[in-house]
């Protein structure tokens, strides 16, 4: 059941990515270029996105555990630190230079086109020297 839920779940959010126009890297970069040819439309997206999570986490927040876990899973950290904001600062540059996040490139991954999978293969190439900074840091 858990896989299931779990592929319904990242169809539906593949659906939205695509349907709302945020695997289209050159939509996403006019939103960005306010002075240029903005694109306010992924703002209504992000509004749309904000509305839904917060009336889900009201409705969720009522239930004492998940409905196919024990219990939630929240991090624990709730302090700005380097890495935080470091990792933050990494993925708005990422975005606003490639015109992808994480999210939307992998269901882009269906579109076939190659600075797709290019930006796949840098963001598993920084996940890996990440991971290989910390695995040394101790």
């Amino acid at each position: 059941m858990r896989l299931l839920s779990g592929y319904i779940v990242g169809l539906v959010f593949g659906l939205g990515i695509a349907i709302s126009g945020m695997i289209n890297p050159a939509k996403v970069l006019n939103f960005f270029d306010i002075a240029g040819t903005w694109d306010p439309s992924l703002a209504f997206v992000m509004g749309g996105a904000l509305v839904t999570t917060f009336i889900g986490y009201r409705l969720v927040w009522r239930r004492p555990a998940p409905m196919l876990e024990g219990a939630f899973q929240l991090p624990g950290n709730t302090r700005l630190d380097a890495r935080l904001i470091g990792g933050s600062a990494v993925f708005g540059l990422g975005w606003g230079i490639a015109g992808f996040c994480p999210g939307a490139a992998l269901p882009a991954l269906g579109t076939g086109q190659t600075g797709v999978f290019a930006f796949v293969a840098a963001l598993l190439a920084g996940i890996w020297v990440a991971r290989a900074i910390l695995a040394r840091q101790g």
